[in-house]
Order: C-alpha cells, then sequence, then structure tokens
C-alpha cells in the first residue's frame, strides 16, 4: 500500500490508522528475525500515536496526507526518550533528550513513529552489515546486501514494516539502499531538511532524506520534514501530478547522461536496465543529449579528503578512549582519517574495499556539490534483483526533481 492508497482508505473509513499500525508491527514481528531492518521497535507509542490519529481524525481535524501514516526513522535521529545507538557500542546507555527537528515536522503532520532502523555503525558504510545489532539483509534475497548505511529503512519500506522512512546520505547511503531494495529514495539540496539533532558523518555532505514506494510518496514525505510548505489535500485521483502523463513531465525537460566516470563501470545488467530507460523516455519525447562532468574522477579525493577528517574529528575522543567498542572495520576507517594522508587513504580503501569504492562511484559526487539526487526503480537484472535510475536536479530545485521523476517513473514502469 502506498501513502496515498493508505490517506484515501483513512478517510473513506476502510481502515483505521490503529488497524494499519498493527499490521505493519505484525510484520515487524514476523520479518525482523530474517531481515534484522530494526535496532528499536517502538511498539507501544506507535499504538498511542494511531489511537490519537484516529480520535482526531473522528473529531474533524485532518492533519494532511502523513495523518496516521507509519514511519521508520534511522537510528541516528533523535527521538525524545529513545535510545539514539547510531547501531555502535561506544553509545550505550544514551537517550535522545529532545526530537531532531525532523520529527518534530512529522509529528505536527500527525505520523506514527513506528521505530528505529538499523544502519552501518555511525553511517560509515554502504552494505549495512558492520552494526554493533547485527547485519541488515536485502528483503528480496536475504543473501545480498540490502544496500547502506541507510538499509534498515529502506528495507523497512520495501517489507511492508512500514510506508515511509528516513535515512541519511553522507555519500550515497539513501540512494543506494533504495536501488538494492527496489524503492524511491530522495536526497535533497544540502541543508533543505535540517540535521540538528542527528549523529553526523561529514558535517559538510550529510543530507536527510526520505524513503517510499512511489515518488508521490517521497514527495509528500520531503514536503513535511523540510518544513518549507504544508503538504496540500490529496486529490481523489492520487499521484504528484494527478493530470499530467508521464511524457507530458518529461517533455518539459533537458536531461543529460554524464558520461565517462558514472557510466563506464556498469554492470551488463545495469547498463541494459539503464539503456532501456533512456530508449523509453526518448520514444515519450525527452530531449536527452550526453554530456562529461569533466572533473568527475576527482570525486573519491575530494570527499575521502573532508569526509574522513570530520569523521575522525567527531569520534576522536571515544577512538582514544573506547576504541574497543567500535566494529573492527569502521574503527580502522575512522583512525585512517586521523593518520594518513587523503590520496593514500585513497589508495587503500580501493584495494582493501571495491565493493564500498564502487557504490560510491555513482552517488558520492553529489554530496560533495550538495545537488538533489533521487534513484527510482527501473527493472530487474537476470537473477531478479532490482536496479535503480539515479536522476540529478539543479541545486535548489528539489521540487523540479521530483516533478520530472514522477514523469521519468510512469515511463519507465511502463517500459
Amino acid at each position: 500500500m502506498t501513502i496515498e492508497e493508505f490517506a484515501r482508505k483513512l478517510r473513506g473509513r476502510e481502515i483505521t490508522a490503529c488497524e494499519f499500525t498493527e499490521e505493519c508491527l505484525r510484520r515487524i514481528t514476523e520479518l525482523q528475525p530474517r531481515l534484522n531492518a530494526f535496532i528499536t521497535v517502538m511498539a507501544e507509542e506507535a499504538r498511542r500515536d494511531a489511537e490519537v490519529a484516529d480520535g482526531e481524525l473522528a473529531a474533524g481535524r485532518d492533519r494532511g496526507p502523513l495523518h496516521g501514516v507509519p514511519i521508520a526513522v534511522k537510528d541516528l535521529i533523535d527521538i525524545t526518550g529513545v535510545a539514539t545507538t547510531a547501531a555502535s557500542r561506544v553509545r550505550e546507555g544514551h537517550i535522545a533528550s529532545a526530537d531532531a527537528p525532523v520529527i518534530t515536522q512529522l509529528r505536527h503532520a500527525g505520523a506514527v513513529l513506528i521505530g528505529k532502523t538499523n544502519l552501518d555503525e555511525f553511517a560509515f558504510g554502504t552494505t549495512s552489515e558492520n552494526s554493533a545489532f547485527g547485519p541488515v539483509r536485502n528483503p528480496i534475497n536475504p543473501a545480498r546486501t540490502p544496500g547502506g548505511s541507510s538499509g534498515g529503512s529502506a528495507v523497512a519500506v520495501a517489507a511492508g514494516m512500514a510506508l515511509a522512512a528516513l535515512g541519511s546520505d553522507t555519500g550515497g547511503s539513501i540512494r543506494i539502499p533504495a536501488a538494492a531494495c527496489g524503492i524511491v529514495g530522495l536526497k535533497p539540496t544540502i541543508g533543505e531538511i535540517s540535521t540538528e539533532g542527528v549523529v553526523p558523518l561529514s558535517r559538510t555532505f550529510d543530507h536527510l532524506g526520505p524513503f517510499a514506494a512511489t515518488v508521490a510518496d517521497v514527495t509528500i514525505v520531503y514536503r513535511v520534514v523540510s518544513g518549507l510548505t504544508r503538504p496540500a489535500p490529496l486529490s481523489d485521483k492520487g499521484g504528484a501530478h494527478p493530470n499530467r502523463s508521464g511524457a507530458d513531465l518529461t517533455r518539459s525537460a533537458k536531461l543529460g547522461i554524464p558520461r565517462g566516470y558514472l557510466t563506464d563501470l556498469l554492470d551488463a545488467d545495469v547498463r541494459a536496465r539503464f539503456d532501456d530507460a533512456v530508449a523509453a523516455l526518448r520514444s515519450a519525447g525527452a530531449r536527452i543529449t550526453d554530456v562529461t562532468i569533466t572533473s568527475a574522477a576527482m570525486t573519491p579525493a575530494v570527499y575521502i579528503h573532508i569526509h574522513s577528517s570530520e569523521g575522525a574529528t567527531y569520534h576522536a575522543s571515544t577512538l582514544d578512549t573506547h576504541a574497543d567498542r567500535y566494529t573492527p572495520i569502521v574503527r580502522r576507517r575512522l583512525e585512517l582519517g586521523r593518520y594518513v594522508l587523503a590520496q593514500d587513504y585513497v589508495r587503500a580503501m580501493d584495494g582493501r574495499d571495491p565493493v564500498r569504492a564502487l557504490l560510491l562511484r555513482e552517488t558520492q559526487l553529489f554530496n560533495v556539490t550538495g545537488h538533489p539526487a533521487i534513484s527510482l526503480p527501473c527493472g530487474l537484472t537476470s537473477a531478479g534483483l532490482p536496479c535503480g535510475l539515479q536522476l540529478v536536479g539543479l541545486r535548489n530545485q528539489t521540487e523540479a526533481l521530483l516533478s520530472v521523476a514522477a514523469g521519468v517513473e510512469q515511463l519507465v514502469r511502463v517500459a
């Protein structure tokens, strides 16, 4: 079920927030042993939130399209009275004393906070396997990675444990798991969503953003947590742009394919799905040209220099006093950030951790530049695993990106 479908059923008295929250909690109970998506399940708090949401709606108070919607939150975002573990034993005993601003926005919108999701320790990873609480597993094939670091949030949505989730993205940690789990994930323009009350990885590159099943759903959550606009009531026809076709939404946009660094090393199946998506867009009349980002190959050196230094600085005191509490891989990455020159660190990462380097290759550039970027499903590999199509917009034009993404989603889905 999408957020839009739930909202119509809720207002049509076909379902209650309490009933749907119980269904999400049932799915968490059933799937958590296999997928390990959550660190903390906020069952009683969620039931109370859902009861309040139903009561308010019955009394005529409608808080908008997130009213009564179960949402999961990556466990480095503070929720009052709940542990913020960042998936690390280093933070044992830490209880948040205040809500992060994004949580305040969700509460004002009537959302039901269902739990805190698992991640790579301190968000320092791309596979969600280096957690003090054990690895997250892909819901399509549990032997595969769900991507990271926001893997638990992506899995929660993909497996029907929540209708949406919040994640963080410092080098690709929303877009990578969205692609791996076959859902939509948005990294907005840098600074659009407050990172206050969030355990940092790199303050220069950290972004927050939503996961959901569709671009329309992601748009709803983005508008709430950005605090920029109050979402309008849902139309009966649904969709982010209910009266416009995918061709209409993409024909007005000029699209560029950055050849070279970002496309040279694609897996054969992924390249085939990418080519299929481009063909579908061209058939619909989209204007597409090849472009070159001349400095793209410099991304790892620039990114790691800043990212590793900022991460090591934030963790300096606990690395000195509680180094044994970190998972070994995350501890090594942080310590390299303290003592190794940037160019040496790049070479080390290429040699020791090729999966991480290859995943970041497609995404980290847009953390460095701050441009908004979104991943949406674009078909399956020959092994039945999902592929993600990344779209990147102009800075401070996240709404325009979402509009184009809604059109692309329609066309690629048809293809």
